[in-house]
């Protein structure tokens, strides 16, 4: 089994900033694409950003400028950076790893179990 612990959610002022960290464990053999996606209140969740295990990443279109995905491969680890945050980012915050297991040939896709984040006006 794989498990995804997200941290570093909180209660931040408009323009603030946070970094959002969530670390992989468990019986990985391979992670292949880590991830962010954020639900808020009476709406789907949404993709935030993405990054391969080789460094690629893709954004939203509305934090292209203000977040930066990142990730330290020897800890399983995956990170956002939000700068420049406005109400409109308050959300659940979830983490998703694509995995390949020991026990499983086929990767599977593995998600937090989220972490709130609020920007006060």
């Amino acid at each position: 089994q794989v498990q995804l612990v997200e941290s570093g959610g909180g209660l931040v002022h408009t323009g603030g900033s946070l970094r959002l960290s969530c670390a992989a464990s468990g019986s990985i053999f391979t992670i292949y694409t880590m991830g962010w996606y954020r639900q808020a209140p009476g709406k789907q969740r949404e993709l935030v950003a993405h990054i391969t295990s080789g460094g690629s990443t893709n954004y939203a279109d509305s934090v292209k400028g203000r977040f930066t995905i990142s990730r330290d491969n020897a800890k399983n680890t995956v990170y956002l950076q939000m700068n420049s945050l406005t109400p409109e980012d308050t959300a659940v915050y979830y983490c998703n790893a694509e995995v390949t297991t020991f026990q499983a040939i086929l990767p599977s896709n593995y998600w937090g179990q989220g972490t709130q984040v609020t920007v006060s006006s």
